[in-house]
């Protein structure tokens, strides 16, 4: 690889620890706790009809029900364990999300800034002029920064998981950001194929298959109030496919770019 560009295969081979995808069973995490909910309020009203009921059908069955009613606490004590689930996924989901978000925008980054250094150094060496192209890149990095503020994972998981309703704004800012950051990169890859072009260097920019769409936040909070948080599974579900579709796409990009900085020793 050419001297001036060592750094990019640094950050390149980081992916694996910050690209990291995430499977559908975090829609279980999701559905966890209402299932448990459902199982306790079942089991709170068999053992309040236990005690009071008269219904024949019911005494018929008064040797289930007497072990049901000999300990009261267990019923409330599915209802603790409800409540407990649902802080629990409210602390890790959130977390996820947020940290994969901060992972990959920190090293896109810095992906980017050793990129344009590198570009730099070798049209200097090589006394070749791309400083129209390294403006619209630097432009475009600044950009970038301008747009997206760092977002603390734990900050914001503890956020989710005690405050109603924070949980829908770290949804909409994960909706929105990889949207944003997705139309800027598009553009960062081209101008750098561009000149580095200037440079005899051949990047050839794979196309992108699987765009993420610009997704309505209003339009998904009030499906996810009407269906009373149903609807925030299919949101969540969005929010784990779309970021794996883009780290897939980073992987056939950067595999581009190391062949091409591979084969054009300088």
């Amino acid at each position: 690889m050419v001297a001036s560009f060592d750094n990019i295969k640094k950050y390149i081979q980081m992916r694996e620890k910050t690209d990291r995808h995430m499977s559908i069973f975090w829609l279980f995490l999701y559905f966890l706790p209402i299932f448990v909910a459902i199982i306790a309020v079942g089991y709170v009203m068999v053992s309040f009809m236990a005690q009071f009921s008269s219904v024949e059908f019911v005494t018929e069955y008064d040797f289930i029900y007497d072990k049901i009613s000999s300990d009261v606490a267990r019923p409330w004590f599915l209802v603790g364990l409800s409540w407990f689930i649902s802080i629990f996924v409210g602390l890790v989901v959130p977390y996820y999300l947020v940290n994969r978000r901060k992972t990959h925008f920190n090293r896109q980054k810095l992906l980017c800034e050793n990129l344009i250094a590198g570009i730099d150094s070798v049209a200097q060496t090589q006394e070749i002029d791309v400083q129209e192209g390294l403006l619209s890149l630097r432009k475009n990095v600044e950009e970038t920064k301008a747009d997206r503020t760092d977002k603390n994972p734990i900050l914001w998981a503890f956020l989710s998981a005690f405050i109603p309703f924070i949980s829908l704004y770290v949804y909409y800012f994960l909706l929105s950001d990889f949207y944003k950051h997705e139309q800027l990169e598009n553009s960062f890859w081209q101008q750098s194929r561009s000149t580095l072009s200037q440079l005899g260097i051949n990047f050839s920019v794979p196309q992108r298959t699987e765009a993420i769409p610009n997704r309505s936040f209003v339009l998904y909070l009030i499906l996810t109030i009407v269906t009373m948080g149903l609807f925030g599974a299919y949101w969540l579900y969005f929010l784990l496919k779309d970021p794996n579709q883009h780290f897939d796409y980073h992987k056939r990009v950067e595999n581009q770019l190391l062949t091409a900085l591979d084969s054009n020793e300088l």
